[in-house]
């Protein structure tokens, strides 16, 4: 931490400086309530040992055995006969500081070794001059107060560990769904593009024109993928809160003819059947991105044919199912795929099922993803 960032945090202890001081002047230079005199010389360095008292305190925040001195001068103070004041903040202040920075197994030690030392010296005040039940009673307030500051000061630094640790984790959070939404909208981007791509040599020599729509298809595709790129790692490079970081309009139900044509594009027979009706903005975004993943998945892995986009309206949920007749099989890794499918649906309070489907007299097999959304 520069001088600067320390005095910007620190300010606070000028005038606790300033204050301690001079109140301790004025208060040892005369004779106190009880008649006492020190004398002019005894004064004058109880004077000085409180300034010394409270400049100690601008050493805490890095050098916690500072407090030891805090006490020791503390001590050295009252023991030369230094009368009641204000250098009782300075213990308090000492006890407020020393467990903002530091666990208790750290402070604790120090503070108590630096509580003995105060009450040393103020039992020999109270010896000095025939008081020593003042010195007791006085050890135990002051002993109150420093715990009252060493609590206010842990709560302190607990608090803003907490915050600290939530907005790490906010910032986990958002880059993990920065991640995720480049996985699915760059990723879906890419399995088009390849099987666009695999079409167009397809049918290069024998079908020009064919190859032609293949080959515009991956120039749209491309552009919506890279636009989609550069969005994200606009956000990705600048802090939360700033302009660049709002994120763009989610995809939702309006957008699901585009998505489809685009894999039909790409030589994959989609059909769909049932309407999902009106459903809420989140749950629209979620059921797009789970028909845009699990088309993905089709195209990049199933051999498929063809594939089923199916829609049944409960009243209280709306059931998405992409099934496909292409090879099914067990599911052994997820990855970021349906792990993320699964997330998206779960944050909605739904569920997702994903697995391969029974063969039978109306199935040829293939894998299937059903979606539970509430609505």
């Amino acid at each position: 931490m520069t001088s600067t960032m320390w005095l910007a945090r620190r300010w606070w202890l000028v005038p606790v400086l300033v204050i301690v001081t001079a109140g301790s002047i004025a208060t040892n230079l005369g004779r106190d309530d009880l008649g006492h005199d020190p004398g002019v010389v005894s004064g004058v360095l109880a004077a000085v040992l409180a300034a010394a008292t409270t400049a100690t305190l601008f050493l805490l925040d890095r050098w916690p055995t500072a407090v030891l001195t805090t006490g020791a001068l503390f001590g050295a103070y009252f023991a030369v006969g230094g009368q009641n004041g204000p250098i009782f903040f300075t213990l308090v202040v000492a006890s407020f500081l020393l467990p903002l920075r530091r666990t208790f197994s750290q402070w604790f030690p120090l503070l108590l070794g630096a509580s003995v030392l105060c009450w040393a010296g103020l039992t020999i005040r109270g010896l000095r001059w025939d008081e020593p039940a003042v010195g007791m009673w006085q050890s135990i307030g002051i002993g109150a107060l420093a715990a009252a500051g060493s609590a206010v000061g842990t709560a302190l630094r607990v608090s803003g560990a907490e915050r600290a640790a939530r907005a790490d984790r906010v910032a986990v959070e958002e880059r993990l769904r920065m991640a995720q939404d480049l996985h699915d909208g760059v990723g879906h981007g890419l399995a088009v593009i390849a099987m666009q791509a695999g079409v167009a040599l397809h049918v290069l020599d024998r079908d020009p024109g064919k190859a032609r729509e293949s080959l515009e298809a991956i120039r749209d595709t491309s552009r919506e993928s890279l636009a989609a790129l550069r969005a994200e790692l606009a956000a990705m490079g600048t802090h939360p809160g700033d302009a660049a970081t709002v994120r763009r309009p989610a995809a939702g139900l309006s957008d699901l003819p585009a998505l489809l044509e685009r894999v039909r594009a790409a030589g994959l027979r989609v059909e769909v059947s049932g309407d999902p009706g009106p459903v809420p903005e989140a749950v629209g975004e979620v059921a797009y991105v789970v028909v845009q993943e699990a088309l993905t998945n089709v195209l990049r892995h199933a051999a498929a044919g063809s594939a089923l986009v199916a829609w049944t309206r409960h009243p209280d949920r709306l059931v998405l199912v992409v099934s496909d007749d292409g090879r099914g099989g067990p599911v052994h890794d997820e990855g970021m795929g349906i792990s993320g499918m699964r997330a998206r649906v779960s944050s909605l309070g739904g569920v997702l099922r994903a697995g391969p489907r029974s063969a039978g007299p109306r199935s040829a097999g293939g894998f299937e993803v059903v979606a539970e959304l509430p609505v």
